[in-house]
This record gives C-alpha cells, sequence and structure tokens, in this order.
C-alpha cells in the first residue's frame, strides 16, 4: 500500500512522564502519524464518506491525549496507533510522539513505532 494520510506536527498539552513534577503540570507533546490506506475510491468519488475523515481522527486523538497521564511516551504512541486501527480503511499506522524538552541539551526526545491491522 502506497497511499498515506499524514497528520503532521499535531501539538496537544497533556501529563506525561514519571518525575512527580511531570504528574501536576501540562506538557506539550508533538505527533506525527502516517497512516497507509487505499485512497483510489476517495480520489474517484471526491467523498469524505470514502476517506478516513482526518478531522475526526484528530478530534479523538485531542481527547484521547488531552485527557491521558500516561508515565511513557511509548504508551502513548501505542494508543494513538490503536486509536487510528479503529478505522477498517487503515491498513497500517506509523506514529513518532516527540517530548520537547525531555533531556537537557537535546530539543526533544521521541518514540516511533509502526503497528498494521491484524489479518
Amino acid at each position: 500500500m502506497t497511499d498515506r494520510i499524514h497528520i503532521r506536527d499535531l501539538e496537544i498539552e497533556c501529563i506525561i512522564g514519571i518525575q512527580p513534577k511531570e504528574r501536576v503540570a501540562k506538557q506539550t507533546v508533538c505527533i506525527n502519524i502516517a497512516m497507509a490506506c487505499d485512497l483510489s475510491i476517495a480520489a474517484s468519488s471526491d467523498r469524505i464518506e470514502d476517506t478516513v475523515d482526518y478531522k475526526d481522527l484528530k478530534d479523538r486523538l485531542l481527547d484521547l491525549v488531552g485527557a491521558s497521564d500516561y508515565f511513557l511516551i511509548e504508551c502513548m504512541a501505542e494508543r494513538i496507533a490503536s486509536e487510528c486501527l479503529l478505522d477498517a480503511r487503515i491498513c497500517s499506522v506509523n506514529v513518532i510522539v516527540d517530548k520537547p524538552g525531555a533531556l537537557t541539551g537535546a530539543r526533544s526526545v521521541a518514540v516511533e513505532i509502526t503497528r498494521s491491522r491484524q489479518s
């Protein structure tokens, strides 16, 4: 599958981290998602019903991540991937979660995972 929908640099405020100070103050995470899916039907029909509604997905992710209190960005990335794969049109998803300022001297720390639909 070579068709992809990307959501780039989605910034969400949330509780994330293992340190006591991270458990009380919200931090910004930056999320990038690439979803492999067949876009040929939507490209032909020009109808939102024939593709992944990425505005709806973005809203669901804002709710999921914004209300979360994960300790690890690894867990957050996994939950984001699972939410994406709820749409049967998405065959696989690549998720990158960046946590800016997590390490002194580094712009950010990020994890990247790829998950596929179980056959």
